[in-house]
């Protein structure tokens, strides 16, 4: 489903979505279409399902979104290394 179309459905609303069909731009991630997985009152809990869904699927591309937004505008970001804990010098 394109934004324009997600907007119009659910205005004013926090949703978590999956991007279905993606690219990269100058840094942009731009969206052609999105599939709608909940809508959420608040961004804490769509952020916490988003949460649970990454944990899951690492490499699906979910986003948590506010409709009052009239572009995604999704900056990527670039992550060097490995996270993880750090083992204490003991």
């Amino acid at each position: 489903m394109k934004w324009k179309e997600i907007r119009e459905m659910f205005p004013e609303q926090w949703l978590l979505l999956e991007a279905t069909e993606a690219h990269s731009k100058s840094g942009k991630r731009i969206v052609e279409e999105f599939g709608i997985i909940d809508a959420f009152p608040d961004s804490i809990s769509a952020m916490k399902k988003y949460g649970k869904l990454h944990q899951e699927n690492p490499w699906n591309e979910y986003y948590v979104l506010h409709t009052d937004r009239e572009d995604p505008d999704i900056h990527e970001r670039f992550w060097l290394g490995i996270r993880g804990k750090r083992a204490r010098n003991q």
